[in-house]
């Protein structure tokens, strides 16, 4: 994948990462190829507009461009640039509503097109260095009980809307599981879902914080960035920490530790972390893939249906 450099009118190099251009080309076809293809003319646009200065080499998430700038007054912040859907459209909505408290502060942003000015954090530093992921663990877990402390403002995804068609999907893709034993175990984690279903919550959520999504700052040891906003129980943001830097043999003991900081009911956050596993299998079989093994063990593992070790049974003298 060739990589891709513009000049701006301001003699400013904007430099689209290879990396980001395989992912959008990849997952978006010819839509991917259009976005990447408007970068630098949205990135002029926005420098221009915002009376912005480079300040560093071009990063990237999974879908957006993001280059350190510096403001007029010499601040130090980022420009994010990126599509808007239905989990991007709420994030400057979630920003707002934490002001700053446990996630970056936004400082301006377009509508229109999803572009956010952001405070800049350090992104050398990250919960995902940590040696000790019970450190990370607990330094998300700190961060989520802030975040998920804020009532959800009016307009965004509701996870009282998703829940429901969650399950409809479920029922429709479920026989595709080739294992009997995995089937019942997603049929369990659907089962789970429907009991809580009832409650859904009002909490600001996340979604998506986990130990990469997390970077040190000055005015906090932690911040966190990439919200995929909606309103919900606490419970169904607790998997991505129980995903990244999977570990079996960890999973309980980082839900107990998450369900103890953000002092959470233990049963219905077991359930909605089963959502989530019912959610990342519906959509792998829904494009044909089996679920992943990892999120199965994660549901084994909060259900107590671990592999129990052979017993050692010595041989006769």
């Amino acid at each position: 994948m060739r990589r891709f450099t513009h000049v701006s009118n301001l003699g400013q190099m904007i430099d689209i990462p290879d990396g980001l251009i395989a992912q959008h080309v990849r997952y978006g076809g010819e839509a991917g190829r259009a976005f990447v293809a408007g970068l630098p003319e949205r990135a002029e646009r926005f420098l221009e507009h915002w009376e912005l200065r480079l300040d560093g080499p071009s990063m990237h998430g999974r879908c957006a461009l993001v280059l350190p700038v510096l403001r007029a007054d010499g601040t130090p912040a980022v420009l994010k640039l990126q599509d808007v859907d239905e989990e991007t459209v709420g994030e400057p909505v979630a920003l707002r509503a934490w002001d700053g408290d446990g996630a970056a502060r936004l400082l301006d942003c377009d509508g229109a097109t999803g572009t956010l000015l952001l405070e800049r954090l350090d992104a050398g530093r990250l919960p995902a260095d940590l040696p000790d992921t019970r450190a990370a663990t607990l330094v998300v877990a700190r961060l989520l009980a802030r975040l998920t402390s804020v009532p959800a403002p009016a307009g965004l995804r509701r996870l009282a809307d998703l829940a429901p068609r969650l399950l409809e999907r479920a029922s429709a893709v479920l026989a595709r599981v080739p294992d009997p034993a995995d089937r019942r175990l997603l049929a369990d984690c659907a089962a789970a879902v429907r009991e809580v279903a009832d409650e859904p919550g009002d909490r600001l959520l996340h979604w998506d914080l986990h130990f990469e999504n997390v970077l040190g700052a000055d005015r906090a040891p932690w911040l966190a960035i990439d919200p995929k906003p909606l309103a919900g129980h606490p419970g169904f943001d607790l998997f991505p920490v129980l995903w990244n830097r999977f570990d079996a043999d960890e999973v309980r003991w980082r839900f107990d530790a998450m369900t103890d900081v953000l002092a959470l009911d233990r049963a219905a956050a077991r359930a909605w972390t089963l959502g989530r596993v019912l959610q990342n299998s519906v959509w792998q079989l829904e494009e044909a893939r089996t679920p992943l093994p990892a999120h199965l063990t994660i549901a084994r593992r909060l259900l107590d249906r671990a592999p129990k070790p052979s017993p050692h049974i010595p041989r006769s003298a």
